[in-house]
């Protein structure tokens, strides 16, 4: 298929050439002109702007920062898109956003897909992403094909916007984890006990996590290279703490992980990878 793809960050970029090596032409456009002319370098084809990267694509995928950016690009996708052109939308942002778009789209005679991921740049890089996807039955499986060639699990979970709102419950539970993780090496470490032999042992028992897998030696390194910035996450906790507001329930524990990832941030660690929640937690013991 021709795709069009709008955000060639972190995420954005190793999906796109995933696609590539699913044998799809993939117009890609970006606002840096470096990572347009990677994807150009791996057989791509780069696009100086969004409506160019749109014109002609039978799918256009955005895997763009935060809900302004997608409601920015968003009418170009639905203006300039060939008829009956299907729209998948990979951001994470908020539900109402999700909603608002696809109602833009059906009226337009676009197919709007919400369908964020989860699995970091790690799993964009090996393709396996896990993909939530809300909208009408019948466009999920237009989309199978592509989506499968970027993640290993893809479930329809909903209606419009219903991909948003299981991916704002992914990003509470991840920052959790690493909330705990942190606490634990933090409580190793002060009893005198090897955090990487304690680390090993809980990853290999029912605390077992994808993140103890992933995380847990460079967690203990201190190194904290982002996968995924502080700063994204504090966005997504900002849309957990929303959709639990809108849906009418208490999440403590989703609040008490949005300070701590807001604290983060506070303290200059934005730009680093969630995983550093454990500077926060340390620096409340020192």
């Amino acid at each position: 298929m021709n795709i069009g793809f709008v955000g060639l960050g972190i995420m954005g970029s190793p999906m796109a050439a995933n696609l590539l090596k699913a044998g799809h032409v993939v117009t890609g456009y970006d606002v840096s002109a470096e990572r347009v002319e990677q994807l150009a370098g791996l057989g791509g084809k780069g696009a100086s702007s969004v409506v160019e990267a749109v014109g002609g694509a039978d799918v256009v995928i955005t895997m763009l920062p935060d809900s302004p950016q997608v409601e920015e690009v968003a009418p170009l996708v639905i203006e300039y898109g060939k008829p009956n052109l299907l729209y998948i939308d990979m951001s994470t942002i908020k539900p109402e956003t999700s909603r608002r778009v696809a109602e833009q789209a059906a009226a337009a005679g676009v197919r709007a897909l919400d369908a964020p991921v989860s699995g970091g740049e790690r799993g964009a890089v090996d393709g396996t992403l896990s993909i939530m996807v809300g909208g009408a039955a019948e466009d999920v499986e237009a989309a199978r094909p592509i989506l499968e060639s970027l993640g290993t699990t893809m479930v329809h979970v909903g209606p419009a916007g219903a991909g948003q709102t299981v991916k704002a419950a992914n990003q509470l539970v991840v920052g959790g984890i690493y909330g705990l993780v942190a606490e634990a090496i933090v409580l190793l470490e002060a009893s005198g006990v090897d955090p990487v032999a304690g680390l090993d042992v809980l990853a290999g028992g029912l605390a077992g996590s994808r993140i103890l897998e992933l995380k847990r030696h460079t967690m203990v390194k201190r190194e904290f290279a982002p996968g995924f910035r502080i700063d994204l996450h504090h966005k997504d906790m900002g849309i957990a703490v929303a959709a639990a507001r809108e849906a009418g329930v208490s999440l403590p524990l989703t609040g008490q992980v949005a300070q701590l990832v807001a604290a983060a941030r506070a303290q200059g660690h934005g730009s680093l990878d969630h995983s550093a929640l454990l500077k926060v937690i340390e620096r409340l013991n020192a």
